[in-house]
């Protein structure tokens, strides 16, 4: 599986090339705008095609998703921390959650279908953000989540990803930091499965 995360930050016509990574065969988008408030969530979320809203993951402003048809949220490691077991049973969206540390995903509910660990790779958007040496060989002990290798993916890595263990890839610095988006992501794709999760 294939994921891009939006720039935290905004981009000229970010709208056009989310909905071209969809046209591309792009299966799951994470809109993470750390920063940004509802109104600003909401006027990119318009300008996305709604036919791909039901493959866009948000990361914050939880409560917009009913109104897209959005069905995926995702949650950062402390956020997680405060969710309850009401919260998900009464959860029937697609949830996803980040990780730092193999203990930490093995010890995942299993309401989450699948979680980044970072960084696997020096990281392209964050230089400071080196690769952290994961030992995947308690990755069985946690059946239920996928794992998506997150940090430093590009086209002349991503098929290692798949072969250390990981169900899949999230990509952001190798897109957002191209000169020619598209392509890049076009160039990753074939290289890669792209299952959806």
């Amino acid at each position: 599986m294939v994921i891009v995360i939006s720039s935290p930050t905004p981009v000229t016509k970010e709208a056009s090339l989310i909905n071209q990574l969809f046209d591309e065969g792009l299966p799951v988008f994470h809109l993470r705008k750390p920063d940004s408030s509802s109104q600003e969530l909401v006027l990119l979320l318009q300008e996305i095609d709604s036919i791909h809203h039901s493959k866009i993951a948000l990361h914050s402003h939880h409560y917009l998703a009913k109104s897209f048809g959005i069905n995926r949220l995702h949650y950062t490691e402390a956020s997680r921390k405060q969710l309850t077991h009401v919260d998900f049973s009464e959860n029937e969206n697609t949830l996803s959650t980040s990780v730092h540390s193999v203990e930490d995903f093995t010890n995942l509910s299993e309401h989450f279908s699948y979680a980044f660990l970072s960084p696997v790779f020096n990281s392209i958007s964050k230089p400071d953000y080196e690769a952290k040496p994961f030992d995947l060989s308690e990755l069985s002990k946690n059946k239920t989540t996928k794992l998506i290798a997150l940090g430093g993916i590009d086209e002349t890595n991503c098929g290692k990803a798949y072969e250390m263990g990981f169900d899949g890839i999230a990509l952001l610095g190798a897109i957002w930091n191209s000169e020619d988006k598209i392509n890049a992501f076009k160039n990753i794709l074939s290289q890669c499965p792209t299952t959806v999760l």
